[in-house]
């Protein structure tokens, strides 16, 4: 999988749409979740895409401290159906966690993980915190990754 990682200025229109596209494919459709994805925010994000083939198969969207939590944080993390059991979504959260260590080496990263996917963000050694949650009508769960020593 070949991982580009952009600033919303620098994303293609193509690249924005096949972006938005993933999101409401997996998202809104196929998680059959009415949400306002579109939330102001990804112009404020780092955007990474992961391609096979040229085709987006895998994104996430990055930010920094302050904007969706206290903490720097990661979300919207997305894989194409057809294309996982591949290990496209821990190859892209670990190009993504080490762009954040170098961008926020001393700072927390906190995520709102979908918590069926609890033991695959503990894999890169994030945390619980605290209860679950609904968010958007589907279990959720706080988790936090110290800074690497």
């Amino acid at each position: 999988m070949n991982i580009l990682i952009k600033t919303f200025t620098e994303l293609t229109k193509e690249e924005l749409y096949a972006l938005l596209q993933l999101r409401s494919e997996v998202f809104v459709v196929e998680q059959d979740c009415v949400y306002q994805d579109i939330d102001g925010k990804d112009n404020q994000a780092l955007h990474v895409l992961g391609y096979e083939n040229k085709i987006l198969v895998a994104y996430l969207r990055i930010f920094g401290p302050e904007i969706y939590f206290e903490n720097p944080s990661l979300g919207r993390v997305v894989v194409k159906k057809n294309h996982r059991k591949k290990a496209f979504g821990q190859l892209l959260l670990l190009k993504s966690l080490e762009k954040m260590d170098s961008l926020y080496a001393d700072k927390n990263i906190e995520i709102s993980a979908q918590t069926y996917l609890k033991k695959f963000y503990e894999d890169f050694n994030f945390k619980q915190v605290g209860e679950g949650y609904l968010e958007d009508g589907i279990p959720h769960i706080k988790m936090l990754r110290a800074p690497k020593s």
